[in-house]
C-alpha cells in the first residue's frame, strides 16, 4: 500500500486517488531562460521516477509538467541577448529536452506553456476579483489580497504575522498590504509587445504564480492528486498557488503535496541566484547519463543531494557493478513485454515495498545490488532478467552491458552511417524512425545538433 509524505499535512499518508486507479499529477517545471542544472535534473529524474512507479503499479498517469516560457528573467534575458523571447524560450526548451533526454526521463502527458494558457488565467483571477480576493491597485497591477484568504500559510506552516516581519516581503505602496502578490502586471512601454496581452485590466502579462493554478486546474481539473516540485518552491509560490485556486474554485485544490530536496554544494543550496551551480551539460562532459540518474536515485527525494566529484565517481562504481552482473545477457529481454517483473519474487517484493514507502529509491537500489549478488553467484539468467526489469522500473540498466563497461556505445564511423540515415529518414519523412535513431545515440552518450549547416554530433 503506497504511502506519499504529503508536505501539507507533515507526514506520511497512504495514498487514496480521486478517482480510482488513477493519478493526476501536476510537477512545476523550468523557467526557459538558460541551461538546466543539477537542481533540475533533480526535479526532472524524482517526479520521473514516481511517474514510473505509478506506472508499474498499474494505475492510469496523467502528468503535467509545465514550462514557463514568460517572466522577469526571460524578459530580461531576451533584451540583453537582443532577440525575441520565442527566440530565447525555444531554444532552451530544446536543450532541457535534450538534456531530459539524457538523463533518461520520459516526457509528461502534457508539458503547457505557461503562454498558450493566459485566458485561463485571466478566467481565475476575474473569479477572484468577483469573490473579493482579487483587486486592481493605482499603478495599475491586480494583485491577491492574502488576508482574506482564510487558511493562507498552511502548506508552508508560516503565520501571517510572522510573513509581515519577513525580509522576503515586497514592500509596494500601490498594494493594500505588503503580503500581497501580483496576479496580473500592468504593460510597461519598456517591454516588447509580445509580452503584452489584452484584459479587462487593462494591458498586461501574468504573474508567476497564476501560470500554474491556471494550467493545473485546466489539464487536471480543479480538484487533483499531486503537485510536486523543489522545496523551493513550497513558499510563496506554491502556497500563493492554494490560495488563487481554492479562492477562485472555492474546493480544495490538491490532496498530496510532494518536495525534493535540494543539490547541495559545499553544504550550500546550488542554485543560479548564487551561482554556484553546474549546468547538467557540463556534469554530462565528465559523467555518463545513467550514472548521474543513478546519483540522484541513490538519496531519498526529500532528502538534501550532496554534489561531489567524489560521489559520483563512487556512483559509477556501484553502476558498473550492476552492469557486470548483467553481462553475458546482452541479448535476452529486448522483445518487446519480454521486461516484465514477477513481484511474486522476494526480491521484487522488497523492492515493491521500499517503493511503497514513500518512494524510497536507497532502500529499493539496495535490493538491486542484493540481486546482483544473486546473480554473480548464481549465473541464473532468471534472476538477470528479473534485475534488468526492476532496473527498468527506475529507468536504470537498459543499455548492452559490455558496451557500457568498455565505455564506448559505437565508433566515430557508426555514428556518421547512424546521422546519414536519420537525415534520409527526416527527408522521406519519417519523423519516428529520425526521432528513434537519435535518441539510440542519445542512450550511447552522442548529442545530435542540428544547424542550418547540417548536423553535428559530440560526446557527452
Amino acid at each position: 500500500m503506497l504511502k506519499i509524505y504529503n508536505t501539507l499535512s507533515r507526514d506520511k499518508q497512504q495514498f487514496t486517488p480521486i478517482t480510482p486507479n488513477t493519478v493526476r499529477m501536476y510537477v512545476c517545471g523550468m523557467t526557459v531562460y538558460d541551461y538546466c542544472h543539477l537542481g533540475h535534473a533533480r526535479v526532472m529524474v524524482v517526479f520521473d521516477m514516481v511517474y514510473r512507479w505509478f506506472k508499474a503499479s498499474a494505475y492510469d498517469v496523467t502528468y503535467v509538467r509545465n514550462i514557463t516560457d514568460i517572466d522577469d528573467k526571460i524578459i530580461r534575458r531576451a533584451a540583453e541577448n537582443q532577440e525575441s523571447i520565442h527566440q530565447l524560450t525555444q531554444r532552451f526548451i530544446d536543450a532541457m529536452h535534450e538534456d531530459a533526454d539524457a538523463l533518461g526521463v520520459l516526457r509528461p502527458d502534457h508539458e503547457p506553456r505557461a503562454t498558450q494558457y493566459v485566458p485561463e488565467m485571466l478566467d481565475i483571477i476575474e473569479k477572484l476579483e468577483v469573490r473579493g480576493l482579487a483587486y486592481q491597485a493605482a499603478d495599475g497591477d491586480v494583485n491577491y489580497s492574502v488576508r482574506k484568504f482564510e487558511g493562507y500559510g498552511k502548506l508552508s506552516g508560516k503565520s501571517l504575522e510572522d510573513l509581515r516581519a519577513g525580509e522576503r516581503v515586497d514592500v509596494v505602496s500601490d498594494k493594500h498590504d505588503p503580503l500581497d502578490f501580483v496576479l496580473w502586471k500592468h504593460a510597461r512601454e519598456d517591454e516588447a509587445e509580445e509580452v503584452k496581452w489584452d484584459s479587462k485590466w487593462g494591458r498586461g502579462r501574468p504573474g508567476w504564480h497564476i501560470e500554474c493554478s491556471a494550467m493545473g486546474s485546466k489539464l487536471l481539473g480543479e480538484h487533483f492528486d499531486i503537485h510536486g516540485g523543489g522545496a523551493d518552491l513550497q513558499f510563496p509560490h506554491h502556497e500563493n498557488e492554494i490560495a488563487q485556486s481554492e479562492g477562485a474554485h472555492q474546493c480544495q485544490y490538491v490532496n498530496y503535496w510532494m518536495h525534493n530536496g535540494f543539490v547541495r554544494l559545499d553544504n550550500e543550496k546550488m542554485s543560479k541566484s548564487l551561482g554556484n551551480f553546474f549546468t547538467i551539460r557540463e556534469v554530462l562532459k565528465q559523467y555518463d547519463p545513467e550514472v548521474v540518474r543513478l546519483f540522484i536515485l541513490r538519496a531519498h527525494y526529500r532528502s538534501p543531494l550532496n554534489y561531489s566529484d567524489a560521489h559520483l565517481d563512487d556512483t559509477k562504481k556501484a553502476l558498473d557493478r550492476l552492469y557486470t552482473a548483467l553481462k553475458g545477457e546482452e541479448g535476452r529481454g529486448k522483445g518487446e513485454g519480454s521486461l516484465v517483473v514477477d513481484w511474486n519474487e522476494a526480491y521484487a517484493a522488497r523492492f515493491k515495498v521500499a517503493m511503497d514507502d514513500d518512494f524510497n529509491t536507497p532502500e529499493a537500489l539496495a535490493v538491486l545490488f542484493d540481486l546482483a549478488n544473486e546473480v554473480n553467484r548464481s549465473q541464473s539468467a532468471k534472476s538477470a532478467m528479473q534485475l534488468k526489469a526492476l532496473g527498468a522500473v527506475l529507468g536504470l540498466l537498459q543499455r548492452d552491458p559490455t558496451a557500457f563497461l568498455q565505455g564506448a556505445g559505437s565508433d566515430d564511423a557508426g555514428i556518421l552511417a547512424q546521422i546519414l540515415a536519420r537525415n534520409e529518414a527526416k527527408l522521406a519523412k519519417n519523423y519516428s524512425e529520425a526521432d528513434r535513431i537519435r535518441k539510440a545515440l542519445l542512450a550511447d552518450g552522442i548529442v545530435l545538433e542540428d544547424s542550418a549547416q547540417g548536423t553535428h554530433w559530440r560526446r557527452v
